[in-house]
């Protein structure tokens, strides 16, 4: 994948940031895959990425780890999910949630590594690795050219900008 980029996000205001911007160059269609450990911030990353794509601040938008799948009313349908007690690609598919990554909405999901093959090759996927308590490592690649001037936008706009909601 040709497409990646690294960020530092040095505290979780940064990291919301970081997601509002994600979710407002949001077009029809994305796909983000969200990876990391337990308590990387996948959760607070999405709630970010959904408030940048217009969600409701009102609607709480909180992991589907049971229910697999939120839908969201956003600028464009915001499709949030969580593959952490799906066994794979088998799974999604029987499920019928791969077809949530090929509509025209927003599809944020949690645990993509789960199921990789399901995703387009045009998937954002970031990968967030603790540092510490308050600090994150953020690793975004894709397959599509469509996210390369995407990626150097949020980095150019985080890259200036201290630790400012």
């Amino acid at each position: 994948m040709s497409n990646s980029g690294k960020i530092i996000l040095t505290s979780p205001v940064q990291t919301g940031r970081f997601g509002r911007l994600l979710g407002a160059l949001c077009e029809p269609g994305d796909v983000i895959g969200l990876g990391g450990d337990l308590g990387a911030g996948k959760t607070a990353l999405t709630q970010a990425i959904a408030a940048g794509a217009g969600v409701d601040p009102a609607e709480y938008v909180n992991s589907p780890s049971f229910a697999l799948l939120h839908e969201y009313h956003g600028r464009i349908p915001f499709y949030h999910m969580d593959f952490y007690r799906l066994h794979g690609a088998d799974d999604v598919v029987a499920l019928g949630l791969d077809e949530y990554l090929y509509r025209s909405g927003i599809a944020v999901v949690e645990w993509y590594e789960r199921a990789e093959s399901v995703f387009p090759d045009s998937t954002l996927f970031v990968d967030l690795d603790i540092v510490d308590a308050g600090r994150r490592f953020a690793r975004l690649r894709s397959g599509a050219l469509s996210w390369k001037q995407r990626i150097e936008q949020l980095t150019d706009r985080l890259a200036g900008t201290p630790d400012k909601p």
